[in-house]
């Protein structure tokens, strides 16, 4: 007796061996209990109510969101038969007869669940093949409710197909998968869809405290707030953490404070993560490194940090575009949200753009390094050193100060945004000074006009416009950093000397290709000179021609109806030939091609590449692009784009309009 009643004290509680988990104990029992999910409950309602219920459902949503729940409520609906055992499919099932309380208890011989991830086989959707053809036991439907179906085999997709698409009368289908894009389209064609939708924190928070109510629990506003943060749109997740928080807190008096559960979840405080991420946009490398290590041994985990910082630039980002997302920052107290208010107006745009994409990058370096904390550290230092640097932006408005004179100003890399009241703050670019150039389509490679008197050594090659006036198109500053050069970078040339074009040409490097669309010269058109010729052969589809008139042929002179040639020995033998019947059939004239032993001028493509080589030696002696490489170390002029400037002056060159020169 002594032993039996020791062992009786002893003894647990019954109750502690039928406590069952959060997340099981308040599974939704009915449609009305399953929250956020609004879409969904009103089309079964309208498809029960029309008797057009679907034969096959497919649920897909984020984890612990309701899937596998919402496939039981459904099974419930269609097998309900009501307290008197006479009812039909409802939306609101009884929840007291037979089938109901079977479904509930998971013990209904004719609702069969799978796993598909321990069962991917072709040989276990056989088996519900072959039971599908015979008739349910007891309930109205025979419902196979098959979980994360994505990991199933492709065979046994294949085998499932012609079942799914015409099941008996009797059988119905549902589906739950997080991974939709990897179900085949066959399967997704026979189901009809539903994505669950991922729960806001305000809903969450709303449910959490609810069951903490009824649980008894005391837990405070702000950590319900940042449970609900953490559980990021779970219901599921959010009752676990909610259990664990519930636990831990154990019988202490009074509610669980946010702190508290920040430190159960290993997550910093938000004062704290904004105090690190004020020292990094100050760049006080020292400063943060020892915020953050105080954080990590305060308990919260590197990669969380990041996360913190990341949440932190996205709602400074916000606050500085939408006034109301104040109020964003889950878990952040009132005296946090001011503290965010005034980094948002201190950082420029740029400047927080910059922060999240380091942060977004130094996440995975963090996740995947053997030393997290080292690879937090380093990520600091680098966000730091980043904060003292000037956005583009500010180098192009200091590189333009420099250039106008040393009394302007140049603005601090992050500094302070414009003051309440002030002008909006710009996109980064260049001041403007005047209305900004008309917005100019890339010409298309043309013949340039002619002019009065044959002058080789001012005319530019053909494909590109003719030389601008002053503000006509855009300088090398404005090819280069995306904004106009600055004043007095180049100036037009006396009327009495040969025109130098401003650096900003692109020769053509080869043979260009058709433009599309490019209209053919009009019959009888004749060209001008030996480069309008050769784009004729362009214009009209010759290409092989095309290239080797461009790359492989010398002129020598030229004159309407007489073409005199020196080609390369890599030329076709019968080029001149096809040259003059191609030319008589489109001009309607005669026209007489010579090979000639004199050595002519350089070919096109020598021509435009010395022009490209003009154009790299004069943009290297550009004020603003000299300013650009000596301001950053190691860089080079390796392309300039723009139009070609006009070819050297050739005494000896005797292809120019209208004959020898």
């Amino acid at each position: 007796m002594a032993d039996s009643s020791e062992s009786a004290e002893t003894a647990p509680p019954r109750d502690n061996a039928e406590y069952r988990v959060l997340a099981r104990k308040y599974r939704p029992a009915t449609f009305g209990e399953l929250i956020g999910q609004d879409v969904l409950v009103r089309t079964l309602t309208n498809a029960i109510r029309l008797n057009r219920v679907h034969h096959a459902f497919i649920l897909t949503g984020v984890r612990g969101i309701g899937k596998t729940t919402t496939a039981r409520l459904i099974a419930r609906a269609l097998n309900c038969v009501g307290p008197d055992g006479t009812g039909g499919p409802t939306i609101e099932p009884c929840g007291v007869c037979v089938h109901c309380v079977a479904i509930a208890e998971d013990r209904d011989v004719d609702v069969l669940e799978m796993d598909a991830a321990s069962n991917t086989g072709v040989d276990d959707v056989r088996e519900i093949i072959d039971s599908a053809r015979y008739r349910p036991n007891a309930a109205r439907f025979k419902i196979y409710i098959v979980d994360e179906v994505h990991m199933l085999s492709r065979n046994a997709f294949n085998a499932l197909l012609k079942t799914l698409e015409e099941p008996p009368e009797h059988v119905k289908f549902i589906f739950a998968t997080t991974e939709i894009r990897k179900v085949p389209v066959t399967i997704l064609s026979r189901c009809q869809r539903f994505d669950l939708r991922r729960l806001d924190e305000a809903e969450l928070a709303a449910h959490l405290a609810d069951i903490a109510g009824r649980e008894g629990a005391e837990v405070s506003e702000d950590a319900i707030a940042v449970l609900a943060r953490a559980a990021d749109g779970s219901v599921r997740d959010g009752l676990s953490l909610l259990d664990r928080v519930i636990a831990q807190a154990g019988a202490d008096a009074g509610p669980v404070p946010a702190d508290r559960v920040r430190a159960l979840l290993g997550m910093a405080d938000r004062s704290q993560s904004l105090d690190l991420f004020g020292k990094i946009a100050a760049g006080d490398a020292a400063g943060a490194l020892a915020r953050a290590a105080g954080m990590y041994r305060d308990g919260a985990a590197p990669l969380l940090i990041v996360q913190d910082l990341m949440d932190i630039a996205h709602w400074l980002t916000r606050l500085k575009l939408t006034p109301e997302a104040r109020a964003s920052g889950a878990g952040a107290s009132a005296t946090d949200a001011q503290r965010a208010a005034g980094l948002a107006g201190q950082l420029r745009m740029g400047a927080l753009s910059r922060v999240w994409q380091m942060l977004l990058k130094g996440a995975g370096e963090v996740q995947s390094a053997p030393q997290p904390m080292t690879a937090l550290e380093m990520l600091i230092v680098r966000l730091c050193y980043a904060a003292e640097l000037p956005t583009p932006a500010d180098l192009i408005e200091r590189l333009d100060s420099a250039a106008r004179g040393p009394d302007a100003a140049a603005p601090a890399g992050n500094g302070p945004a414009p003051a309440a009241g002030a002008a909006p703050e710009r996109p980064p670019g260049p001041p403007q000074r005047g209305p900004p150039p008309e917005p100019q389509e890339p010409p298309l490679p043309s013949r340039p006009p002619q002019p009065a008197s044959p002058q080789p050594a001012t005319r530019a090659p053909s494909g590109a416009p003719a030389a601008r006036a002053a503000g006509d198109g855009p300088t090398l500053g404005e090819a280069a950093l995306g904004g106009p050069a600055p004043q007095g970078a180049a100036e037009t040339a006396p009327a009495d000397e040969p025109a130098v074009p401003e650096p900003v040409a692109a020769s053509v490097s080869g043979p260009e290709p058709a433009p599309v669309g490019a209209p053919p010269a009009p019959a009888g058109a004749t060209p001008a000179d030996f480069r309008a010729l050769v784009d004729l052969f362009r214009d009209r589809k010759e290409m092989v021609l095309y290239a080797q008139l461009y790359g492989s042929v010398h002129p020598v002179s030229f004159a309407a109806g007489r073409l005199e040639i020196r080609p390369a020995p890599e030329a076709g033998g019968d080029l001149p030939g096809r040259i003059a019947t191609l030319l008589q059939a489109w001009t309607g004239e005669r026209w007489i091609v010579v090979v000639s032993d004199e050595a002519g001028e350089p070919t096109l493509k020598q021509q435009d590449e010395a022009a490209q080589q003009r154009s790299m030696q004069q943009a290297a002696q550009d004020p603003l692009v000299r300013a650009v490489l000596d301001r950053f170390e190691g860089s080079e002029l390796t392309k300039v784009t723009g139009p070609t400037p006009a070819p050297a002056p050739d005494s000896g060159g005797r292809a120019g309009p209208g004959g020898d020169a």
